[in-house]
């Protein structure tokens, strides 16, 4: 559940567990212990929805929760399933003792706070076209909506020599995408200095031969803006996805404050400014909060006003939710539930017309794409350098470079039609008619 994070870290207990000489089944019910993976960054019910069912499901097979155990959400999970391990994130590689414990009839219990490097272990890769590869956990920062910093804890940067080591490791086992991935990508090497070393890293990265292309995860806007240059540079080289995830949040400056953003709403759209003008045909994600405590209707509207004037390509619209222990949770206004509930619906409606009029400028479009996902029925879903998700019909199969047009767009997504076979190059000599 939740991040590719959390994905990396599922990859990497699977891959313990092979390695100690367990066997991964893929269905529930032939297996003799479940492992389920949680994320509570945006509350506990989903998770505890899953554990609940698992266990009316299969009372009596053993089970372990991982992943991001709040103090909070511990009572709760007994509550569901009193005789569950518990192995935190900063814990997952553990899971083996956590399982032979199990099998001994022993429950571990393993939630303290430690600084484990998430690279150079086993893997099992649920998508062997994708090598996730983490670069850091934690953050450096501490939004006042967000209990990443309480789960997860500051900022821990791996070291580059073992980063690069598992890109390397990736592109020989034959991944074609690379995704950097950690809580804040953009905080990287700023618990070992004053200036985030992200660029310089990626630029390492481009310099691995082999046929791949590089996808860089979420980066708070404030550590964008401390190596905009550098980065841009090296977004230049074919071998990144022209793709970039800035959450901005919210679009007024005093909202920012009291979220403890560390930029301003004209910072953030110098940013996209920079980007699209030096990056033709870059992929702009980011993410909005409505509802943030003491929000009023005149700030609300600065965040229509900020995505009706940067047309983002990807926008994640979340209700505010308090979480316990941050500081959105102590404060006086809570916005009340029916208000959020409308002002995400008119974002939505807004962002859906913004989100087809984008998508609607590739109709045309000729060029490369990755296979990288199984679609319904026949059809396949390939990225193509902009990232953009593309639906072709064929008998393809993951990992494939093939040529497409696209011939219509709906609001999430793209229809092409197959040209042929592909190349990597392929994937950097592009035509467009995009104006």
């Amino acid at each position: 559940m939740g991040c590719s994070a959390n994905v990396a870290e599922s990859e990497m207990m699977m891959g313990l567990l092979q390695e100690a000489g367990f066997e991964i089944v893929d269905e529930l019910e032939y297996s003799d212990i479940n492992v389920i993976n949680i994320c509570t960054v945006k509350g506990n019910d989903h998770a505890l929805k899953e554990i609940k069912k698992i266990k009316e499901h299969y009372p009596k097979k053993k089970m372990v929760v991982a992943g991001c155990i709040t103090r909070e959400i511990i009572p709760l999970i007994r509550e569901i399933a009193d005789d569950a391990a518990l192995i935190n994130t900063h814990n997952f590689h553990r899971i083996v003792n956590a399982v032979e414990e199990l099998l001994n009839g022993n429950v571990l219990q393993a939630l303290t706070q430690e600084r484990e490097l998430k690279v150079g272990k086993p893997t099992i890769r649920t998508n062997r076209v994708v090598g996730i590869v983490p670069i850091a956990n934690g953050c450096a920062d501490f939004c006042a909506y967000c209990s990443v910093k309480l789960i997860k804890g500051n900022i821990f940067s791996y070291p580059e020599e073992y980063i690069l080591k598992e890109v390397e490791k990736n592109i020989a086992h034959g991944c074609k995408e690379i995704w950097v991935t950690s809580q804040d990508n953009g905080a990287y090497w700023l618990d070992k200095g004053d200036k985030p070393k992200l660029a310089e890293l990626l630029e390492k990265m481009t310099k691995i031969p082999g046929d791949f292309k590089i996808r860089v995860g979420m980066m708070n806007p404030r550590h964008v803006l401390n190596m905009m240059d550098d980065l841009i540079k090296v977004y230049q080289d074919e071998k990144m996805f022209k793709f970039i995830h800035i959450p901005v949040e919210a679009g007024n400056n005093e909202v920012l404050g009291k979220m403890n953003r560390k930029y301003n709403v004209y910072q953030f759209k110098q940013i996209v400014e920079q980007f699209r003008r030096y990056v033709p045909e870059i992929t702009i994600a980011s993410d909005m909060i409505v509802g943030f405590p003491s929000e009023t209707e005149a700030q609300f509207h600065d965040s229509l006003n900020l995505i009706q004037e940067v047309k983002p390509d990807v926008l994640n619209i979340a209700r505010y939710s308090p979480r316990p222990n941050t500081k959105g949770s102590m404060m006086d206004e809570q916005v009340p539930a029916d208000k959020k509930r409308d002002r995400s619906k008119v974002l939505t409606d807004l962002f859906r017309s913004i989100s087809l009029k984008n998508n609607q400028k590739w109709v045309g479009w000729e060029g490369g794409i990755i296979i990288d996902e199984k679609g319904k029925d026949s059809t396949w879903i390939g990225r193509n350098h902009a990232y953009k998700p593309i639906i072709v019909e064929g008998p393809f199969k993951l990992g494939d470079v093939i040529k497409v047009k696209i011939t219509d767009a709906s609001t999430f997504g793209l229809v092409a039609d197959y040209k042929g076979n592909g190349s990597n190059d392929e994937l950097i000599q592009v035509k467009t008619n995009l104006t």
